[in-house]
């Protein structure tokens, strides 16, 4: 479609951004009907209906020595999903957003050694101390919300981390699907338990598809499509967008409300994240949740 991949690339990455956070949009409104566990339920089994058709694992498949990293890659993946949800569920989703980011930063500067990263470092302790619930403050946040959505992050950081070892072992494509697979196997009996005989509601299901294929399909497939044409550290500058468009997203269509200081602290927080990524070391790998 374009003479240029790079520019294909961009906006292959703008598309997954803003496609990732609307499939979020969409979930919370689903939430009052299945709760957020019924909910991530439905976002992993219909996405990896669908990641089965694109990449189709079965042919070239994995080891059978490479079964057990896969399963852990789609156990954390699964709760991963688990605890964001239950997180957007009490906090502004652009806020649970810059939270989550605190474990792929933490993987990003932990394994660089310049001095720069002590710059973000304190960018994104900032934005963090900003956004923790200081008692009854204006806009103080619900604590389970918050802490959910820090666990989220370090399951992030996990998810990176395991991710490569997924990767140098089987094609991405392949990789994400059988994860993705594994983890409807720990999302949905949990799904099922919370919202009962609901999910199977044709509205319910038809949710369900919408938000598979933009919250996990559509993002993932833009991914990996944009990380064949442009550097891992561009790529990761580009990702580093993700609560501004969470936060804007979050405002227009959910009507969430942020202080200033909270737009301020989420700020603080992508600075970080781009600045990490700006000075990264060449041929460091990322990966995406």
């Amino acid at each position: 479609m374009f003479k240029n991949p790079k520019l294909w690339a961009i906006i292959a990455i703008l598309i997954a951004i803003v496609s990732v956070q609307l499939g979020a949009t969409l979930s919370k409104n689903v939430f009052p009907l299945v709760g957020s566990e019924g909910t991530t339920a439905l976002r992993q089994f219909f996405a990896t209906v669908a990641l089965l058709i694109v990449f189709q694992p079965w042919r070239g498949g994995p080891e059978r020595k490479h079964w057990p990293v896969l399963a852990l890659y789609g156990a954390i993946l699964g709760i991963m999903n688990l605890v964001f949800y239950a997180s957007i569920d009490r906090i502004p989703l652009g806020i649970a957003v810059a939270l989550e980011f605190s474990g792929p930063l933490a993987v990003a500067i932990f394994g660089s050694r310049k001095w720069s990263d002590f710059i973000w470092v304190g960018c994104a302790v900032a934005g963090l101390l900003i956004l923790l619930p200081w008692g009854e403050s204006k806009g103080a946040l619900d604590p389970l919300g918050v802490v959910y959505a820090l666990i989220a992050g370090v399951l992030w950081g996990l998810y990176i981390i395991v991710g490569q070892k997924v990767g140098d072992r089987v094609h991405g494509g392949k990789a994400v699907a059988l994860g993705m697979a594994f983890s409807t196997i720990f999302t949905v009996p949990i799904g099922v338990a919370f919202a009962g005989a609901a999910l199977w509601s044709p509205t319910i299901l038809l949710y369900g598809v919408g938000i598979g294929i933009l919250a996990s399909a559509i993002p993932y497939s833009l991914e990996m499509i944009a990380l064949k044409a442009m550097p891992a550290k561009t790529f990761g500058l580009m990702m580093s967008l993700e609560p501004a468009v969470a936060s804007l997203l979050g405002l227009v269509i959910l009507h969430e409300l942020l202080t200033p200081l909270q737009w301020l602290a989420i700020a603080l927080v992508i600075v970080a994240s781009a600045g990490s990524s700006l000075t990264a070391k060449r041929g460091s790998n990322d990966a995406t949740a």
